[in-house]
């Protein structure tokens, strides 16, 4: 072709135009965002939102923080402290045990540290049991077992965080190099020896993330356990609700935000040193 005849045909071509997406891609963005919106109508028809109780809600919101003002810091002392401490506990203890029985259960879940299928699929199956349950719904059972008090709360939390201590840690296993467990393998070391020294090295720091992490995050649910009787500030921040104290309401929401932000603090210094 001479090269008349190829700058013709340059000219006679249309121009190529770049696009981002396929015609499959955006098809597919447009079924997703389809799919939003009539999720969102849907869920809005359902729940049944009641506009008249929209119109006036700044009304009864600013209503119910002037009734919080000023705060009852003299509650505090006799109504407040002791079921705060009683929360920590409660997140402390319950994550302890949670550690304890999502352990087992982790090292079970991961295929390659226990090649048993049946076993694999046991240990999922109670992660999974764990997880599926709100903390709220296992404070419910026990204290109908064990009737109300801390004991039900701590039960709770550590038959919630199971599941997600468990499951992280299966991974973590699952995800380990396999160089230093050949090594060992190949020297004899019994299985045991194996878990200690080559799988544990590998999931150590994963292992205090998620404890402490796991920790953070029971602070938070032990402080709602209350509500149901399951121990902790719960139960103060129910009894001044119901009394309709709400200056002491202001003072519970105040300790909870508190003790929050400090198990923030101190949960960030422990990865610090302890990673």
């Amino acid at each position: 072709m001479s090269p008349v005849d190829a700058s013709q045909a340059a000219v006679a071509a249309p121009p190529r135009r770049w696009q981002r997406f396929t015609a499959a891609e955006r098809l597919a963005r447009f079924a997703v965002y389809l799919g939003v919106v009539l999720a969102v109508v849907t869920s809005l028809r359902m729940i049944e939102v009641i506009p008249e109780f929209l119109y006036d809600a700044p009304e009864q919101m600013q209503d119910l923080l002037a009734r919080m003002w000023p705060v009852a810091w003299s509650h505090y002392p006799q109504g407040v402290h002791d079921a705060l401490v009683d929360t920590l506990h409660i997140a402390t203890l319950g994550t302890i045990l949670a550690v304890a029985m999502a352990l087992p259960i982790g090292i079970a879940a991961a295929p390659n540290v226990v090649p048993s299928r049946v076993v694999n699929v046991v240990a999922r199956l109670l992660l999974v049991s764990s997880r599926s349950v709100n903390s709220l719904v296992w404070a419910l059972l026990f204290v109908a077992v064990f009737g109300p008090g801390a004991l039900a709360g701590t039960l709770a939390i550590a038959f919630r965080s199971i599941g997600f201590v468990g499951k992280l840690v299966g991974e973590a296993l699952e995800e380990s190099p396999r160089g230093p467990i050949e090594a060992l393998q190949a020297a004899g070391a019994p299985w045991a020896s194996q878990l200690a020294w080559g799988y544990w090295p590998a999931v150590k720091p994963a292992f205090w993330s998620v404890a402490l992490f796991r920790w953070d995050i029971n602070v938070r649910e032990s402080a709602v356990l209350g509500l149901v009787g399951a121990g902790g500030i719960g139960m103060a921040l129910d009894s001044a609700m119901n009394l309709f104290q709400w200056d002491r309401v202001a003072t519970v929401l105040v300790s909870i935000f508190a003790v929050v932000v400090v198990a923030e603090i101190v949960v960030t210094q422990v990865r610090q040193r302890v990673l």
